[in-house]
């Protein structure tokens, strides 16, 4: 059983998000929620119960997730940058994060998050 298990999804491409569910479930690892946008993940975050988080570095309407980052920072919950690559530019404070390179595979998600914890 894994030693993260509650894994905050913030992603703003439905099918991705869905698709991530879907590992995290044969990944024997549990939603603690997802959201799509920055207010809705700090939403979430304040109702508690996230070990982990993924990131998507880049959101809808050109909001990046640093706010997101930095509130799971304070809060000492690890989480994974989720990006594109190509014109994704990682914030300077969060350089020495995890990186989860799209397209997913189940294996990715899986190693990212083995080493967090």
């Amino acid at each position: 059983m894994p030693s993260l298990r509650r894994v905050l999804i913030v992603e703003d491409e439905p099918l991705i998000a869905m698709m991530l569910e879907d590992f995290l479930d044969v990944l024997e690892r549990e939603v603690a929620g997802t959201a799509d946008d920055v207010a809705g993940a700090l939403a979430r975050i304040e109702a508690g119960g996230i070990e982990v988080a993924i990131l998507d570095v880049n959101l809808r309407g050109g909001e990046q997730s640093w706010p997101v980052a930095a509130r799971l920072d304070e809060l000492g919950i690890p989480f994974i940058l989720a990006t594109g690559g190509a014109g994704d530019t990682i914030a300077e404070a969060w350089r020495n994060r995890p990186i989860l390179s799209k397209p997913f595979t189940m294996d990715g998600v899986e190693r990212a998050l083995d080493g967090l914890g």
